[in-house]
């Protein structure tokens, strides 16, 4: 059963001027596995405009609730390198609140626009 569902869209070059005015938010917002590639090679900001998205998403499929931490949902990609989310913590409280034990997650972008939706069920 669907409990939520979330979908959220960020103007990229908004979102990397915010980055160049608050070089800390990198850390703050994503973990080290969401800021680098599977190479070791640093993500484009379009990527990790989407996984922003992704997170702000998943707070709107919760209902957004007060004080979930940002590392505490994280943007990962399967081998196949289809984005899927892992949640921790505060989220992960959140989530099991309301019986949620599956999460569906699609990214996209294109030109300045990223988007992310995400699916909450319960099974």
């Amino acid at each position: 059963m669907i409990v939520g569902i979330g979908i959220d869209v960020v103007d990229v070059p908004r979102f990397v001027t915010s980055l160049e005015r608050t070089p800390a938010m990198v850390d703050r917002l994503f973990t080290e596995a969401e800021r680098v590639t599977d190479e070791g090679r640093p993500r484009t900001e379009t990527s990790l405009a989407a996984r922003f998205a992704a997170k702000e998403a998943v707070a709107k499929a919760l209902g957004a609730p007060q004080g979930m931490a940002w590392h505490d949902c994280e943007v990962v990609g399967d081998s196949d390198g289809r984005p899927w989310l892992r949640i921790s913590g505060t989220v992960a409280d959140a989530a099991a609140a309301q019986g949620i034990d599956r999460w569906h997650l699609s990214l996209s972008h294109d030109g300045d626009v990223a988007v992310a939706y995400v699916i909450a069920e319960s099974s």
